[in-house]
Parts: C-alpha cells; structure tokens; sequence
C-alpha cells in the first residue's frame, strides 16, 4: 500500500508522463457548454475516458444527452467503440449527472508497466471523441 503523499506522488508522475508522450492541449472543460466536460479517470481497478453532464438543469441535462445519442452509431462507426451511454449516472456524491463513457479494466495507476497501454488508451479514445464533438459541437449546443 502507498501512503497518500507516495500515491499522490504516483499520480503526479502518471500524468506528467502522460503528457510528455502525448503533448497536446485537450479539449476538456473548454466545450463552450456549461458542465459539459470530457474527463479522463484512472484508478487501481480501470481508466476510462467520459463525458459528462452535469447541468444543473435537469432539462438541459437530458436534451444534451439525448443530442449525444442520437449521434450514438456515428460515434461507433468512426470514432470510438464500445461507448457506454448512461442518461442517469449517480456519482458517489448521489448527484445524478448523464454520462458517457468507454473502459479498460485490468490495468493500474501504481503499475508502471500499465502506464504504456494506458496512454494509448487515453490518447486514441479522448482523440476520438475530441474529434467527434468538434465535428458535431454546433448540432450538439442547439438544444
């Protein structure tokens, strides 16, 4: 087991690598929708690579899930497979948010033999959905 300060060592150094191979800026937050964001999340058990919605308006919240779905077969064809669409995710903090996502299981952050195929990992699913939302963002924000 690591202490929090060595795990949050870890971490730091994960991502840093991350970014050295991969140099890029990431869409992420900056989708010009508020609380519409791409996140990447890595843990001990898996990484996946998501969107989420979180507005506060639930309203809003479905319609650009709903937006997202429609689009679902384009998203599979020709940017990332194995999309999991879920338009009633509850956090840990019981917030509801509609979320989107696709996972590798079987890999951890501590292993730094891992970190290679999470990388490619990363980078080819978030390249894939960066590259479908700037194809798509005008449809996406006509709600």
């Amino acid at each position: 087991m690591y202490s929090r300060e060595e795990n949050q060592k870890l971490k730091r150094e994960f991502w840093i690598a991350f970014a050295e191979k991969y140099p890029r800026k990431w869409v992420l937050y900056d989708t010009k929708i508020k609380d519409f964001s791409f996140k990447f999340y890595v843990d001990n058990k898996k990484v996946q690579v998501l969107i989420d919605i979180e507005h506060k308006s639930e309203d809003k919240r479905v319609l650009y899930f709903e937006k997202l779905e429609s689009l679902k077969s384009i998203i599979h064809e020709e940017f990332v497979k194995d999309l999991v669409f879920e338009k009633e995710y509850h956090l840990e903090t019981q917030k509801i948010v509609s979320r989107v996502w696709v996972e590798m299981s079987g890999v951890k952050v501590s292993n730094r033999s891992d970190w290679d195929r999470i990388f490619d990992f990363f980078y080819k699913n978030m390249d894939g959905l960066e590259r479908f939302y700037l194809e798509y963002d005008d449809y996406i924000k006509d709600i």
